[in-house]
């Protein structure tokens, strides 16, 4: 997801606008490229597509956490180029399932269990 617009630097409080919408992957800011007007645009990534699609409903054209509406777009990935899906790493996976699960509701080891066919 893309926010266009945005002011100075505010990524704590673009944390905090978004993660009501589900759980972000990542919050990055950056300057805008010098040929375009002065200010800032943020990557906003979450977890899951329903989430960022919730977001964008809710947040484009809004004043969130400064005087200006923002300009929310979602990103897609071009099929033309084949991207090899990385692996998440082992403290993203336990963020993901503390999310969904509740802290200290599940467990890292594997429980075998027999299931029977009806």
């Amino acid at each position: 997801m893309y926010l266009l617009g945005v002011g100075p630097p505010p990524q704590h409080s673009l944390f905090t606008a978004f993660s009501q919408f589900g759980l972000l992957y990542s919050v990055r800011v950056f300057p805008n490229a010098a040929v375009a007007h002065p200010g800032f645009y943020a990557v906003i990534k979450f977890y899951s597509a329903r989430a960022a699609r919730r977001a964008q409903k809710a947040c484009d054209r809004k004043q969130l956490f400064q005087k200006s509406p923002v300009k929310v777009r979602l990103g897609t990935r071009h099929k033309a180029v084949q991207h090899q899906a990385l692996a998440l790493n082992s403290s993203r996976c336990q963020e993901l399932a503390n999310y969904y699960f509740g802290f200290n509701g599940w467990s890292k080891r594997i429980i075998k269990d027999h299931y029977r066919s009806l």
